[in-house]
């Protein structure tokens, strides 16, 4: 189901008072707008939501207003939607939202009541860099490769074929995703192929982008991930089975320092780990496709890559 909540957010920007307008918006969607704050975000109870808030509100949208009047938004998500159902044979729901963000992720994937969600917060699209939105400045035809990344992972957490530990996670969780405590429990392995199999899902439902934009890579940062790929193979292997934040955060989340980044004395690129997710599901993807890719275990993808190598050093 596509649900657009950005005429709501706008109309918050323009009531007499909009903060008090963003509190009834966030009250009126609470279950799955706080899940993207504390996922996303911070806290929207701390001490410092109120004045991310406010400089939200008081952001200049004409990139969005024009965006949203130029480009049917609607029937690229709407379409996007729907080939990512088909695509991965999708048997559990899932819902994808259009939304404004507060100047965090692009796109994202929630868990809700045991639904699967998948956002895209269109500030993000609109083709020209917005510092007052911290808008990225992604052209809107790139919409359908983030809504195939993001609904791939919903599929992964909720589709009851699935076999991934992130599954299991989120059931104990009471049918909630929640990136801090998968990110502490899972093992570097289990997020990376998490990543791998969205990256994958995303080259078959929207095919014909540049190798890089399914990473989320500038042209530059992909050239020197792929230099670098027996050496991000190799410092990757011994932590492969180990879990803990600090390594979700080094391979996979932006805005690390180059310290936290510092691996056998190379700082790796950004989120490295997407490209290193791809490479762990690649063999299982030539012979399952990305249906099967994005509901295996971790361990499905080893014993595959594990014996094609054992055929190739025969």
């Amino acid at each position: 189901m596509l649900i657009d909540l950005v005429p709501e957010f706008l109309a918050c920007v323009s009531a007499p008072d909009p903060v008090a307008a963003y509190g009834a918006y966030l009250d009126r969607h609470a279950p799955v707008l706080k899940s993207y704050w504390h996922n996303y975000v911070l806290d929207p109870d701390s001490p410092h939501a109120e004045r991310v808030i406010t400089e939200a509100l008081r952001a200049d949208r004409a990139d969005l207003r024009r965006l949203l009047e130029d480009v049917d938004i609607g029937q690229i998500t709407e379409d996007a939607l729907r080939r990512s159902l088909e695509l991965l044979e999708t048997d559990c729901p899932v819902d994808l939202y259009l939304t404004v963000g507060v100047g965090a992720a692009n796109a994202g994937e929630l868990v809700v009541g045991g639904r699967g969600i998948a956002f895209v917060c269109l500030e993000h699209f609109t083709g020209r860099g917005n510092p007052q939105t911290n808008g990225l400045g992604l052209a809107p035809h790139l919409l359908p490769l983030w809504i195939a990344h993001e609904v791939a992972h919903a599929v992964r957490y909720t589709s009851p074929t699935s076999r991934a530990m992130l599954k299991r996670f989120v059931a104990e969780q009471g049918g909630y995703y929640d990136y801090w405590e998968t990110g502490s429990r899972a093992a570097l392995r289990e997020l990376l192929v998490n990543e791998g199999a969205a990256v994958a899902a995303a080259q078959a439902v929207a095919p014909g982008f540049e190798p890089w934009e399914y990473f989320g890579y500038t042209r530059r940062q992909y050239r020197r991930i792929r230099e670098l790929d027996a050496f991000l193979r190799r410092v990757a292997a011994p932590d492969l089975d180990v879990s803990g934040l600090g390594l979700r955060l080094r391979f996979l989340s932006g805005g690390m320092s180059p310290a936290a980044r510092l691996v056998g004395g190379k700082v790796l690129p950004e989120r490295s780990g997407y490209y290193l997710g791809l490479r762990l599901v690649e063999d299982y993807l030539a012979e399952r496709g990305a249906a099967s890719t994005v509901r295996a275990a971790a361990a499905e993808f080893q014993q595959v890559e594990g014996r094609i190598l054992g055929i190739q050093t025969a």
